[in-house]
């Protein structure tokens, strides 16, 4: 996690609250480069968000956001 928010330009600390949901509303331009850093397109996160709970497809990779988020 630290590598990823690292290259995204954002604190592990502001990684850390968006992924908990403690940041309701992040940035589009966070969101976007996280998104970057991990290999995903907007479109994949839109998706990804929009699923019902419990339900992740995985992305063309085979590894879902969350996944690559953790590695």
């Amino acid at each position: 996690m630290l590598d990823t928010a690292l290259d995204a330009g954002v604190s592990p600390e502001t990684l850390r609250k968006i992924e908990s949901g403690r940041v309701a509303t992040p940035a589009f331009p966070t969101i976007a480069a996280i998104a970057d850093v991990l290999g995903l397109s907007l479109d994949e996160v839109w998706a990804e968000i929009n699923q019902p709970d419990g339900e992740v497809e995985p992305t063309r990779s085979g590894r879902n956001a969350r996944e690559r988020l953790a590695s």
